[in-house]
């Protein structure tokens, strides 16, 4: 009794987790290996802080349907649709997103999912815990 009831309560997270990540994601920050292993210098803090925001603002996107497709691009002001928008096929396996070849179903790339809340996707390509991507919920 205690494992059917164990295997059903697995079997709902994971539907609730597949739900949770439907929806238009906009990214709001990206770690790299490299920028993690080097402190930036006096001089990039300065930089950075005298860049100002572009006159065309950009946003790079990332859609995800309940039926396990997606769509990744870059939006910018002003457009309707991204002219660039690579579609893509995806999976949840427990806190593991995948996503998959859009004709043979093979894995191309696995991602661990460090959080995902209704406003927050954050997840890390498997075994570069130093590459980290944070998304905000847009719709």
């Amino acid at each position: 009794m205690k494992t059917v009831l164990a295997v059903l309560m697995t079997a709902f997270l994971g539907v609730g987790q597949a739900q949770s990540i439907v929806g238009t994601w906009q990214m709001t920050e990206e770690k790299s290996c490299l920028a993690s292993q080097f402190e930036e210098s006096d001089t990039e803090k300065e930089l950075l802080q005298s860049f100002g925001s572009s006159s065309s603002a950009v946003a790079k996107i990332i859609k995800f349907d309940p039926k396990g497709k997606g769509e990744e691009g870059i939006f910018k002001t002003g457009k309707r649709r991204s002219g660039d928008l690579e579609a893509f096929r995806y999976q949840l396996s427990g806190d593991e997103l995948q996503f998959l070849d859009k004709k043979s179903g093979i894995i191309k790339e696995r991602f661990v999912i460090d959080e995902l809340s209704s406003i927050t996707l954050r997840f890390h390509r498997v075994g570069k815990e130093c590459e980290e991507r944070t998304f905000t919920r847009v719709k």
